[in-house]
Parts: C-alpha cells; sequence; structure tokens
C-alpha cells in the first residue's frame, strides 16, 4: 500500500485479483488492518499543514506532469484496467485512463477563487457608531478527504476526486474498490513520480468491510467523497453525521428516457441502445426506464430489441466487441436474477434474457424488457447491468409522474421534436440532470442526483467547491 510516501506490506496478505473476461488471475492485491487504514489518514494530516499553504501554482504543475505521465503511459495502464474490469479497449483507453489524464489535467489550470463583497453600513445597535464594513469570501481546503471509489472505473473515478481535491489544497486517503484496485496503485506511482509530496496521497485497500469503516471513522479526516450504492451510501452518511464530516456522494441511478410520439426515435434507440450496454451496464447514468408515449410505444421496444440483438458480446479484447464482462459471477448471478423477476413479474422479454455463451467470462446478454408497470421490482430496483425495461404512457403529465416515481433521481432523458416540450419536461424531473434529445454530458456541467442519488454536485468548478469551504474576512472600511 501506499501510505505517507512509502510503499507499505499489507498486515492482511495479499488476495486475487479477477480478469473477468477470462476469470484468470491477473494480479494480487493489499488487504490493510484498521490500524494501517488511521495510519494512513493520520500521514494525510499531517502533510496537510505544507501542502495546503504549498502556492497553487505549485500544486497545478504537479498535477499537470501528473497529466502528462498518465498520458503517455496511456497503453499499459490501460490493459491493466481491462484486465481487472473486463472493459473493451476502446473504454480502457479512452473513457478510463484517457478521461483520468483530462481530470488532472483539467484541475492544474485552478487557482482558489477570491471574491469582494459590496461593502455594508452596520447599524449602531451596541456596539457603538455605525461603521462601513469591508469583507471578501475566500475557498479554503476542507482538510483530509476519504475518497471510496467505484468499480466501473478505476481511473476515471479516482481521478475525479484526487484532481480537484490536490488542487484545493485538501490531502487524501484513496480506498479503491476492492475488485479492481491495482489501478489506483499505479495513478498513485503517476502522482509520486509527478512530484507530490509525502502524505499527500495515501492508498490503502481491502475487502473487508472494516478498512472502509476505518477510512471514514477516523478522526483526521474531515470529508468522504463516495461513489457506489445507495446502501452504502447511507452508511456512510451515518458515520459522517457523528462526526460532523462532510460528505460528498454519487450513488445509484434509475435513469429514465422520456421518449414523447414526435420524437426522432432512431436518435433515441440509438442513444437509449449505446448508453445501456455501456460498459455493459455498469453505469449509474444509464437510462434503463424507457418511458415510451404510447403511439410509438411498439416502435420503440421493436427497434430497442433490434438494437440490444446486433451487439456483439464477447472477448473485450477484440475488435468488434461491443460489450464486454460484468465484473464478478456473483453480479452476472445478480443482473441473471432480475431478468428471471422480470419474467416472473410479467414482463416479455424480447431481447437478450439469456447467457449468451458457456465460455470463460461473466457475460450477460444486453437485454429488453417490454410491457413492464410502475409497479415492478425491475422498473424500480437499480440492476446496474445491460438490461432495460419499457413502459408505456400516454399524456405528457403521466410520463412525468412516471419519470419521478423513483427513489433515485441522477439523470433522467427526455426525446421529443417540440423542444419547447422538452425543456419544459425536463424542468419537471426530479433528476440532478437531464439531456434533452441526447445521452452526452457537458463535463464542466453539474453533476449530482437528488433523492437517493446522491449528495453534494462535482466536475469542472463544482468539484472545486465540493473540495472547499467557504471563509469569510471582514474588516472596517
Amino acid at each position: 500500500m501506499f501510505v505517507g510516501g512509502e510503499w507499505v506490506e499489507p498486515d492482511g496478505g495479499y488476495y486475487a485479483v479477477v480478469d473477468p473476461a477470462t476469470e484468470e488471475t491477473v494480479g494480487w492485491a493489499p488487504e490493510a488492518s484498521r490500524d494501517q487504514v488511521f495510519a494512513a489518514a493520520a500521514a494525510a494530516r499531517d502533510a496537510f499543514g505544507a501542502w495546503s499553504r504549498t502556492p497553487a501554482e505549485e500544486r497545478a504543475a504537479i498535477l499537470g506532469r501528473a497529466a502528462d505521465l498518465v498520458r503517455e503511459r496511456l497503453v499499459p495502464y490501460a490493459e491493466l484496467a481491462q484486465a481487472e474490469t473486463g472493459a473493451t479497449t476502446g473504454t480502457a483507453r479512452g473513457m478510463q485512463v484517457g478521461v483520468a489524464a483530462a481530470r488532472f489535467r483539467r484541475y492544474a489550470t485552478v487557482e482558489p477563487a477570491e471574491w469582494a463583497i459590496a461593502p455594508q453600513v452596520n447599524d449602531a445597535g451596541p456596539f457603538g457608531r455605525a461603521a462601513v464594513m469591508g469583507a471578501i469570501a475566500v475557498r479554503q481546503p476542507v482538510g483530509v478527504v476519504t475518497c471510496i471509489t467505484s468499480y466501473n472505473n478505476p481511473w476515471a473515478n479516482p481521478a475525479g476526486k484526487i484532481a480537484p481535491a490536490l488542487a484545493m489544497g485538501n490531502t487524501v486517503v484513496v480506498k479503491p474498490a476492492p475488485q479492481d484496485p491495482l489501478s489506483v496503485y499505479r495513478m498513485a506511482e503517476a502522482l509520486e513520480a509527478a512530484g507530490v509530496p509525502r502524505g499527500v496521497v495515501n492508498v490503502v485497500n481491502g475487502q473487508a468491510v472494516e478498512v472502509g469503516e476505518a477510512a471514514v471513522e477516523s478522526p483526521d479526516v474531515d470529508m468522504v467523497s463516495f461513489t457506489g450504492s445507495t446502501a452504502v451510501g447511507q452508511r456512510i452518511a451515518e458515520v459522517c453525521g457523528r462526526g460532523m464530516k462532510r460528505q460528498l456522494m454519487e450513488l445509484g441511478g434509475k435513469g429514465a428516457a422520456v421518449v414523447f410520439d414526435d420524437a426522432d426515435l432512431d436518435a433515441a434507440v440509438s442513444g437509449i441502445g449505446t448508453t445501456f450496454s455501456f460498459y455493459s451496464g455498469q453505469i449509474c447514468t444509464a437510462p434503463t426506464r424507457v418511458l415510451a408515449q404510447r403511439g410509438v410505444y411498439e416502435r420503440v421496444v421493436e427497434q430497442l430489441a433490434g438494437y440490444a440483438g446486433r451487439l456483439k458480446v464477447g472477448d473485450p479484447r477484440a475488435r468488434d466487441t461491443v460489450v464486454g464482462p460484468v465484473i464478478s459471477a456473483a453480479h452476472r448471478e445478480r443482473v441473471e436474477s432480475y431478468v428471471e423477476l422480470g419474467r416472473k413479474e410479467g414482463a416479455v422479454v424480447v431481447a437478450g434474457g439469456e447467457r449468451p455463451s458457456d465460455g470463460p467470462g461473466f457475460h450477460v446478454a444486453p437485454t429488453v424488457l417490454a410491457d413492464c408497470t410502475a409497479e415492478m421490482r425491475v422498473v424500480r430496483e437499480e440492476i446496474f447491468g445491460p438490461v432495460v425495461v419499457v413502459v408505456p404512457f400516454d399524456e405528457e403529465e403521466e410520463g412525468i409522474a412516471l419519470a419521478n416515481d423513483s427513489d433515485y433521481g441522477l439523470i433522467d432523458y427526455v426525446w421529443s421534436g417540440d423542444v419547447a416540450r422538452a425543456f419544459r419536461v425536463a424542468r419537471l424531473l426530479r433528476a440532478g440532470g437531464v439531456g434533452v434529445n441526447t445521452v452526452g454530458r457537458n463535463m464542466e456541467a453539474p453533476f449530482g442526483g437528488f433523492k437517493k442519488s446522491g449528495v453534494g454536485r462535482d466536475v469542472g468548478s463544482y468539484a472545486l467547491h465540493a473540495y472547499s469551504e467557504v471563509q469569510a474576512i471582514v474588516w472596517p472600511g
């Protein structure tokens, strides 16, 4: 593990990291003890004072060098990410390692914000004569941040936490997902080579629940940034509440795609099909609830089924593979159990529904469930696999109500030929983001969820806000 600038042997030994595509061991990951996690947080606390006082331009220069190193090592880093996650070659290179390099570069050009506040005349009151008071607001680092990252992107997700946190002068303890932690250790190597001082970045890992709990509970930790399931997020929030620790959480999603009868169906189906199957459906922003207006419902079902059936499932290293494996055998069984549950609930499987092969790899066929209703568990619960459900609706108000009838509210989508209606509906959806006739994202736009999809916002300048506190400095004018 990487603690206080040293590579440290774990107290709990090592466990195997398995390639989801071949089911072979590709490496060995450390199992930290609770004491080692606390030591990592203490190292981050010791390093915080000097790092927070380091000029912003020096911190930025280090992040810039880290971006260059990650970019230079893109191919071997992507090969490791692919071996750990089962991602396709294009995803590993572009959306994992490539995005990580871009995120380090993005925060290599940042200076903490300071802004003036208009002078105000105070009434005399009990303090004597009236006075004009000047003020400025400045952003200060929060302190030590625990970054707990998700398995679905072991490069972009940690970089999206580490880079803005360091840019603002925080120090970090990174606890990667146990399924694919090796990439995060490579990231730590790159940051070390870029000149990050000892203790500023620490990486501890383990499968045991106690490892993550220690990373949250440590008295040296001021903030927890977490990406993962809502259930785990709720547990973290309880612990943070006892210690009054700041939280930034990006949790589950069950994105609604509202398709009106005047929509460009080819564009809508292409966008939905591309996104719900991306990275084998293991993304929280996927439009997995398709709400199709009655006039186009049958066509949407038919076109989605055809799209799903054309997606090549298989070896993620093959050029023509679109859908690789899910992360583990246990997760494949979970996804398959939801498909079977959908059948029992009355949904009709119009594409997929069967394991694509008996060969190695934890593969799941892209699956479309039609004739679904809002009460079904497959409609209400996050499956986190390449499974999409289709629900019909009649009037606009019903479509909005169905979209909002969810515990989740991360990213929703609207397709309509009437742009005014699309934007009107978007404003009525209870989601942190809404795509209008697109599944694309603006990487400067705030990202986060409503309801059980998260707390806070990050990405772009919003991440700098998330990893800082606002301090007011007041003086007599």
